[in-house]
């Protein structure tokens, strides 16, 4: 079974994205912060997972969440401030939206940038620690990485009803050759990310800027 905490004493959240290297679609993030001392066998990094057991356990981490929330960022920020950035800001929208004020925050992963809250009315940056393969540890971030799949799942399905040529349904906005046969055929969409390669034919280069 993952690992219940990563810090010790402290109210802690775990994040992660889903959709960072897709050519279309917003990447989604969330934030979850599961109760002191919680125990589910089942969580497990979302891409390890079927879709039939993710969703079954979204359901089981909204009821069990102390709080939980997800965050979002469009293809237009994304072109505007680059991927890299784009997965950070959607956690910070997350970590915004949540009803329990976290004291710490665990990332999926190896970047991340301080994220700010306000603690006895002073504005501070809460600690964070960013764990490669996290979804695969600890249990607040494989439940992050669940509820990211999933809501951008559900989004991507939704866009295939109205771009049904792209196989969206199928790909979720992944470079899948039918994707880009698409796209060389039929075009880009407004929800396409316009500064990916999106045909395939050279090399997309992620940046560390502010945004």
């Amino acid at each position: 079974m993952l690992a219940s905490h990563y810090y010790d004493g402290l109210i802690e959240a775990g994040c992660d994205e889903a959709g960072r290297g897709c050519l279309a679609g917003s990447v989604y993030a969330a934030a979850v912060i599961l109760p002191d001392g919680y125990e589910n066998p089942l969580l497990n990094d979302s891409k390890q997972l079927t879709e039939k057991r993710r969703y079954q356990l979204r359901e089981q981490i909204e009821r069990d969440a102390l709080s939980w929330a997800v965050g979002i960022v469009t293809p237009e920020e994304i072109d505007r401030i680059n991927i890299l950035n784009a997965s950070i800001l959607a956690m910070h929208r997350a970590l915004d939206q949540l009803t329990v004020r976290p004291q710490a925050v665990i990332v999926d992963g190896n970047r991340f940038k301080p994220y700010r809250t306000v603690v006895d009315g002073s504005a501070v940056d809460i600690p964070h620690t960013t764990i490669v393969k996290g979804d695969g540890k600890y249990m607040a971030i494989a439940a992050a990485s669940i509820l990211a799949k999933t809501y951008r799942d559900d989004y991507m399905n939704r866009l295939a009803e109205e771009y049904p040529q792209y196989d969206w349904r199928s790909n979720k906005g992944y470079p899948t050759r039918k994707h880009r046969e698409a796209i060389r055929q039929y075009g880009t969409t407004p929800y396409h990310r316009m500064t990916y390669n999106l045909l395939g034919d050279g090399q997309l280069s992620l940046q560390f800027e502010e945004y």
